[in-house]
């Protein structure tokens, strides 16, 4: 995936990532996965960040991707270790 790619995906009808928190999303809630982070979507907001909820994300609270992706630029380094270019 090139940065066009991830930069082309903002716009007026896109929503942030819960975990990286760009522009990335179609919608929120809809299982889509961040192209920059690799979080999937599954609706967990600020609410209940630090629980973990099992489902898509594995045994990742949303916490925990936030932190990983700040240290090694993705959401789950252990799954996802080739890191993307983030949007401009």
């Amino acid at each position: 995936m090139t940065s066009q790619h991830i930069v082309g995906l903002s716009g007026p009808n896109s929503f942030r990532c819960p975990c990286c928190r760009y522009w990335t999303l179609s919608e929120r809630g809809g299982y889509e996965v961040c192209p920059v982070c690799h979080w999937e979507d599954d609706g967990q907001n600020d609410h209940d960040a630090s629980q973990v909820r099992g489902g898509p994300n594995g045994l990742l609270s949303l916490s925990q991707a936030r932190c990983n992706f700040e240290r090694f630029g993705a959401a789950d380094p252990e799954r996802f270790a080739r890191r993307h270019p983030k949007p401009s």
